[in-house]
């Protein structure tokens, strides 16, 4: 299984899809789900439903989104460089020198590199020190453009997506190392959950509805769900650092975030599975945070919900995680729904 999620993990990292531009990685997901014998639909916003289904009338919805940070050019410069706005919060100054590429809207695609407008050391002074921020940086685009004119008739114009280079390598010693790994490897973990079910041929106890959700980084991913749902449980990155237990190797259960607390029933419920199981696990509190249940709840759903996921490390930048971690995750779920 583990070859399975990580293969699949490195397939939806290899298709752009920030916030608003999910179109192509939610039709690979919805691919892979009929591949696995299952229903979907669509909602009108875009996010995908998966439905499984279980041995009564009860149904847990999962929740986990494809979406990712990116950035929008905001303006094109006199020079031929991009102007850029963020969509969702990457942490700007980790952006300086990656690599991108420009998604226009009469599908082409070009490619770039994100600077500071203080990119060379031996012109400008503060070049090390300076602040690294939207409105201190900008896209070169790798094309011979000298003016706004030049941009322009390559098809390039305002409100473009600029997709990141998520740069995603797994190490031998079973480190996955990647930006975006908020969300994407707990999307890859949930159709773990499904290949299971599919291959041991074993109804859940309860009906579920997986949702792959498109909006999440900007705050409303789930905030619209079937009436159907019963609970919800995200499934999305654990945090990492100052007095927080998560690590790298372990499935995180959240009991409050910056929403509120999650369903004690439900939270309870995940800790006891994750010490009956022997499961590397961690209860933390993450004030910087919301989830998809979140919005859920903030939609007005009657839901109850909860929030697990792999422990994540160095969040909205250069994110690690390890085998580890994913396997916990999976195991917990399972559990759950068993």
């Amino acid at each position: 299984m583990n070859e399975y999620i990580l293969n699949f993990v490195k397939d939806i990292m290899a298709i752009d899809s920030p916030s608003g531009y999910t179109r192509d990685v939610i039709a690979y997901c919805e691919n892979e789900a009929h591949h696995l014998g299952y229903q979907t639909t669509k909602t009108k916003k875009g996010n995908l439903e998966i439905y499984v289904d279980g041995q009564d009338d009860y149904t847990i919805g999962f929740c986990a989104h494809v979406d990712t940070l990116g950035l929008m050019v905001r303006s094109i410069n006199s020079d031929g460089t991009l102007a850029f706005t963020n969509v969702g919060g990457p942490i700007i100054p980790t952006l300086d020198g990656e690599y991108c590429r420009i998604l226009t809207r009469n599908h082409q695609i070009y490619t770039g590199t994100i600077l500071s407008n203080s990119p060379a050391a031996h012109v400008f002074k503060d070049a090390k020190d300076r602040e690294r921020s939207c409105d201190t940086m900008h896209v070169r685009i790798d094309e011979m453009v000298k003016s706004k004119e030049d941009v322009l008739a390559l098809g390039i114009n305002n409100g473009d997506y600029i997709a990141i280079d998520p740069k995603t390598t797994i190490t031998s010693s079973g480190f996955i190392k990647s930006r975006f790994l908020d969300d994407k490897m707990s999307v890859a973990i949930l159709f773990g959950m499904l290949k299971t079910l599919h291959e041991t041929n074993k109804k859940p106890l309860h009906n579920i509805i997986l949702t792959i959700s498109t909006f999440e980084e900007v705050g409303h991913g789930s905030s619209y769900i079937s009436d159907q749902i019963d609970e919800l449980i995200a499934v999305d990155m654990g945090c990492i650092g100052l007095d927080l237990d998560c690590s790298e190797y372990d499935v995180s259960i959240c009991a409050k975030d910056g929403s509120g607390p999650y369903d004690y029933e439900i939270t309870s419920r995940f800790i006891q599975l994750a010490k009956d199981h022997q499961l590397q696990y961690a209860v933390d509190i993450y004030p910087f945070y919301s989830s998809d249940v979140s919005a859920a709840l903030r939609g007005g759903q009657n839901i109850k919900g909860a929030l697990i996921g792999p422990g994540v490390a160095a969040s909205h930048g250069m994110e690690r995680t390890h085998i580890q971690a994913v396997e916990n995750t999976l195991k917990l779920i399972l559990a759950y729904i068993n």
